[in-house]
């Protein structure tokens, strides 16, 4: 065993608080107000809420973590946010009645390496700021780009879920895991690789060159896809993709009942977020083109994150497969909720700055809520709520449970 007794211990009693969770009636409940939502039968407004600021909650070491090997240190972080979350802001959230260990898989990526530096303004921050200097400065420079390698090593995936079994035997139990859920939103990685400005300026300046660098980034991407079909290591069971739950009559009606491990029977989630600040005419010349032939390979697609998208969705429901499209906060709601339609799902995401500052203004929270559920019901439109990209609560977890409360009580009354 690579974990001692005590810690085995630790491991064993954060399993028997998880189980005594999964095991709830309300988490079968949960599954079905998820799937209602996914096949478009909407029975109300889900919500959810992720990518926290972990380093502003640990009330009373609840997420301290105490074994040192990294991957059963993993599996402890793990046990221990949901069951965080659970206690203290579960929403629309589901538990689900065993442990996955995760496999040991490798990805190579795509061999280039962002030239980048951090920069931490503060000791306490959860997102520190980064500056890129441009790797891709000419045809040369694409052909580093490799195409993406998908491995495993089955020896060590046996040895883990082996030292699985032994820790939560007679406790709960476990199934092997995760494999790989694709991450399609290529335009992130390419102005890793340029800088923000470089791309900005090469879609106007160069625009010959910025579609031949997305044509190398996205065969590469499909390599990996056609890769991880070859060897059956695609994530068919993961219940979340970009922090929204997924079940499905299709694809995963219950939990760890996917259909199977190759790309057509799952998620991926692609986005351009910079064409924020572009036309909608720029998504449909460089975007559209890269995420449909990548979207094509999959079951289903979680479209957008930060990106507004409620001037561009004549665009977004040409890729294919879309089920689900971000609204965030730079997006006009009612120009959204109009447009979308009840073939798709509207993905709203509510600012995580009202709970940023010195003071809370509940009230505007209330309000944007309701505002937002509101033209939901006026649109006949088929509407999730997920508050991430949370970087500060300013120290006070509490907050949370408080929007927890207020979000609740509103999509229960719709």
């Amino acid at each position: 065993m690579s974990i001692s007794r005590k810690e085995k211990q630790v491991l064993r009693e954060l399993g028997e608080k998880y189980i005594t969770i999964a095991n709830l009636q309300i988490q079968k409940e949960k599954i079905e107000l998820w799937k209602s939502l996914n096949r478009l039968e909407m029975q109300r407004p889900m919500v959810c809420i992720d990518q926290l600021p972990w380093n502003e909650l640990n009330i009373n070491d609840e997420l301290t973590c105490l074994i040192n090997d990294p991957y059963w240190r993993n599996i402890e972080w793990d046990l221990r946010t949901k069951i965080y979350k659970w206690t203290h802001f579960p929403v629309d959230m589901v538990i689900e009645p065993f442990i996955t260990i995760p496999k040991a898989i490798s990805n190579s990526r795509y061999g280039l390496v962002p030239s980048v530096e951090k920069i931490d303004l503060t000791k306490d921050t959860t997102a520190s700021s980064q500056h890129y200097t441009n790797v891709l400065n000419n045809y040369e420079d694409i052909e580093k780009i490799k195409d993406m390698q998908i491995s495993i090593d089955k020896e060590q995936t046996q040895i883990w879920f082996d030292e699985a079994k032994d820790i939560f035997y007679g406790i709960c139990p476990i199934i092997s895991g995760h494999g790989i859920q694709f991450h399609l939103g290529v335009w992130d990685l390419l102005t890793e690789y340029m800088s923000i400005e470089d791309a900005y300026f090469n879609i106007i300046d160069r625009p010959e060159f910025t579609h031949a660098c997305m044509e190398r980034i996205t065969d590469a991407t499909i390599a990996g896809i056609k890769m991880a079909n070859d060897l059956q290591l695609h994530d068919d069971i993961s219940n979340t993709c970009h922090c929204s739950y997924v079940y499905t009559d299709e694809l995963l009606p219950n939990p760890a009942e996917g259909k199977g491990s190759i790309s057509q029977n799952c998620w991926a989630f692609g986005h351009a977020q910079l064409f924020t600040s572009a036309s909608p005419k720029t998504t449909e010349e460089f975007e559209l083109p890269y995420i449909t032939k990548m979207a094509k390979y999959f079951g289903m697609i979680y479209y957008g994150c930060c990106d507004r998208l409620d001037d561009r969705l004549d665009i977004v429901k040409r890729v294919p497969n879309v089920r689900k499209v971000s609204c965030s906060p730079w997006s006009d709601r009612k120009q959204f909720a109009e447009k979308i339609g009840d073939k798709l799902i509207m993905s709203y995401k509510p600012t995580p700055a009202y709970l940023a500052n010195d003071y809370v203004n509940w009230d505007l929270v209330r309000s944007d809520l309701q505002n937002t559920v509101n033209l939901s019901k006026e649109n006949n439109v088929n509407l999730e709520i997920i508050l991430k990209d949370i970087s500060t609560v300013n120290f006070k977890p509490e907050r949370l449970t408080k929007w927890a409360e207020i979000a609740m009580e509103i999509v229960q009354s719709y």
